[in-house]
């Protein structure tokens, strides 16, 4: 599916597969064996460092459902369980700003160009921290 979307479906030739899923963990939202939508999170690099979302995708077919906020309500909660004392960071498509910012993630760069695609920089501080 991401690759699907990822790179078809947005037109971005780009190595999707970065070598970063082996130590991810994966979020899959399913319908029986259908697969609706999926995020990855990974660990922070040093003790310091934010987790991060990443890969966020919702298939096609189910666009317009919310399964977006589904999937995003998991992996903060995942990234709370895990990394309670670390901020959770993310690599936004721009267009979808508000979007996280419902999710308590504040944009910390300027809008930059990331395989064509306008992106954007987001944190998010755990509650057990200091804002």
């Amino acid at each position: 599916m991401r690759v699907d979307v990822f790179v078809v479906e947005q037109n971005c030739p780009y190595p999707e597969l970065d070598g970063k899923d082996i130590d991810a963990l994966h979020l899959r939202l399913l319908e029986g064996a259908e697969l609706l939508g999926a995020a990855r999170i990974l660990k922070p690099y040093e003790p310091q460092d934010p987790s991060k979302i990443g890969r966020v995708v919702v298939s096609p077919d189910h666009r317009g459902k919310r399964l977006g906020d589904v999937l995003m309500s998991e992996a903060i909660a995942a990234c709370e369980r895990l990394y309670p004392e670390n901020p959770i960071a993310l690599s936004a498509h721009a267009h979808l700003r508000r979007f996280y910012e419902s999710f308590g993630f504040i944009a910390v760069s300027q809008e930059y160009l990331e395989d064509g695609i306008p992106h954007i920089d987001m944190v998010r501080q755990q509650a057990t921290q200091p804002a």
